[in-house]
């Protein structure tokens, strides 16, 4: 990167030796802002040529004054005094615009490092900036990892089920660091109530247990309860209210909760994954809110064994995991 840089604020804006320009910028900006002097220096001239192009650029109708011009106002101190100036800044669309207009060895760089962009694109039908890619690459590798740290034993849940549920949560990732317990949603959605008889979501694994013993893929072990009851008291630990109020208030926590203390309660003689992961589905779908886009066999077979080998002191961020998932 060349030495030309010129920061506002939180925004810092560069051109890199092969003439790209380059910004760091607070993520919720759409935009960047610059002053005419800031662009000079990006561009290595004076500010008259800047405001120059400037004028000439508004006036041909290349690009129109009141959507790319802002006024900004700054406060300095000048003999002892706050002074209060108002300044222009230009956005985005105006720094490209004066780059193809300015002479001077930053500009032609740039010149000939966005023609080289445009004809990739229009012969590609795409651009690969391989600085991002290498970003992306690494953030992906800790969230695999970071997937794989929730489990007791790190081996126990292999790079094939955390990819599972990486590609889960593809559109929610946001550099997530499970160990961040403020990154992870505490709340769920779902305000609406749905209500069910325990007996009823029992009655259904039970027909579920009935067709995998036809099929030779469970014994009569299977959903088998190793105390009388067990199961109607997991459910009903999801429905439990404390002070009159729900314990899990909304749809997405009961389903969250239901799904771990199935699975990690091994109140079943056998099939307690099985079983977790049907009743997880079978609730959220009696609540009309099960996303199969996202709820794939293949995630929902990953998210049960990440719950069934996890750590029992990682629960929170395990269902807010669950949580995320559901948030989609």
């Amino acid at each position: 990167m060349n030495k030309k840089t010129t920061k506002q604020k939180d925004i810092e804006i560069y051109q890199t030796k092969d003439g790209a320009i380059e910004l760091s910028v607070d993520a919720n900006k759409e935009t960047i802002l610059a002053n005419i002097n800031q662009i000079a220096n990006l561009f290595g001239v004076q500010k008259a040529a800047i405001s120059k192009h400037f004028k000439n650029i508004f006036a041909s109708g290349e690009l129109i004054k009141k959507a790319t011009v802002s006024k900004m106002e700054t406060v300095q101190i000048e003999g002892g005094r706050t002074i209060k100036r108002s300044i222009e800044v230009y956005n985005l669309d105006a720094i490209i615009a004066v780059g193809y207009r300015v002479n001077s060895k930053n500009a032609t760089q740039f010149r000939i490092w966005a023609t080289k962009v445009l004809k990739e694109y229009l012969v590609k039908g795409y651009v690969i900036n391989n600085k991002q890619i290498a970003n992306n690459y690494d953030n992906f590798l800790k969230a695999v990892d970071s997937i794989k740290k929730l489990s007791k034993n790190k081996e126990l849940i292999g790079s094939a089920e955390a990819l599972n549920l990486v590609e889960a949560f593809a559109s929610t990732w946001l550099s997530l660091d499970v160990y961040d317990k403020s990154n992870l949603p505490k709340k769920g959605s779902g305000e609406k109530g749905v209500s069910f008889a325990a007996e009823e979501l029992k009655k259904s694994i039970g027909m579920l247990k009935t067709e995998l013993v036809k099929k030779g893929e469970a014994t009569e072990l299977f959903a088998q309860e190793k105390s009388k009851d067990s199961f109607i008291g997991i459910v009903g630990n999801v429905f439990q209210t404390f002070g009159g109020k729900e314990l899990y208030p909304t749809v997405s926590e009961k389903a969250a909760h239901l799904l771990y203390f199935v699975v990690k309660n091994h109140v079943f003689n056998d099939g307690n994954k099985r079983s977790g992961a049907f009743s997880f589905v079978w609730f959220l779908q009696k609540a009309g809110m099960l996303d199969k886009e996202s709820m794939t066999p293949t995630a929902l077979t990953s998210l049960t064994l990440l719950i069934a080998e996890s750590d029992p002191k990682e629960r929170e961020n395990i269902i807010g995991l669950i949580l995320l998932l559901l948030k989609k």
